[in-house]
């Protein structure tokens, strides 16, 4: 745990040292493929067309999906760092919209790895990362292992991404669960947004919240804060096969709504509810989406 220790402190410089400069934002999941990488790159961009500079650092270690999403292929990553003494500055990769991010790098096994004096070494470049960026998005790998609760650990706003799936929800209260009895857990000083991915409805999108927040409250005696929905909608599938985010892609579709309505409330502090459209502007919306 020394190691996992050592990397809590990449995000604990960032908010305690540097108080009310770069917000700091990890986005996980209790399982994967719920589509926590694409919230992601998604939301970083519509955060930049709001005018706010995003760095995503791409924590998920060895398997890149960050640079996968965005078709981007970085010169360096963060191993780059520790083996090749290259600077936070010479590793980030400009994305599109410029969206800039640090790639975790795919299939290295030595990031895992690291001694005592390269973790410290890795750890005063990235907290250069303060004052190059309004908002940086962490994306965690899936599951709760040891990196990934350290990460969320250290993070003051988490935005935990989860699906109507039976699954999906189990595993985000087992994360949620391993979070509150974790000893260094402090529920004061963290918040927890939720975020009902992939569903066919606002009212299912709600029961989804409605769900785990009950057992959350109920077992854990915690609060968490929905912070709405993303609808299930063709245009993203097309859009990740394209490696460009849905926003781009397919502006007009109505999981770009989604995404620029998820931006709006993470910058306002808001909880502006998304509105599904039926009938004939739902049809114009999707003819528009298929022909671009």
């Amino acid at each position: 745990m020394d190691q996992a220790q050592q990397l809590r402190n990449i995000v604990k410089r960032q908010n305690q040292l540097n108080p009310g400069k770069a917000r700091v934002i990890t986005v996980t999941s209790g399982k994967g493929g719920v589509g926590k990488s694409n919230t992601t790159v998604n939301l970083a961009v519509e955060l930049r067309k709001a005018g706010k500079s995003v760095i995503i650092f791409d924590a998920d270690f060895g398997l890149a999906n960050v640079e996968v999403m965005f078709g981007a292929l970085p010169k360096y990553n963060l191993s780059d760092i520790v083996f090749k003494a290259k600077s936070i500055r010479e590793i980030i990769t400009e994305g599109p919209e410029g969206v800039q991010f640090i790639s975790g790098g795919s299939g290295i096994v030595e990031l895992s790895n690291l001694n005592r004096q390269q973790i410290n070494y890795l750890i005063n470049n990235l907290s250069e990362l303060d004052d190059m960026a309004d908002v940086i998005i962490i994306d965690t790998g899936a599951g709760i292992s040891d990196s990934v609760m350290e990460f969320v650990l250290a993070s003051p706003e988490i935005l935990l991404v989860t699906t109507p799936e039976p699954s999906s929800l189990t595993d985000a209260y087992f994360l949620l669960k391993a979070l509150y009895r974790h000893p260094l857990f402090e529920p004061s000083n963290k918040s927890i947004h939720v975020l009902a991915n992939k569903v066919t409805s606002v009212e299912e999108g709600d029961a989804v919240f409605a769900k785990l927040s009950s057992v959350v409250t109920k077992f854990l005696g915690g609060e968490l804060d929905y912070i709405g929905i993303i609808p299930s909608d063709t245009a993203v599938d097309k859009a990740i096969r394209q490696q460009m985010p849905v926003t781009l892609s397919y502006p007009t579709a109505r999981s770009s709504e989604a995404y620029r309505i998820l931006a709006d409330n993470i910058i306002n502090g808001t909880h502006e509810p998304f509105e599904m459209r039926r009938g004939i502007a739902q049809i114009f919306a999707n003819l528009f989406s298929k022909t671009k």
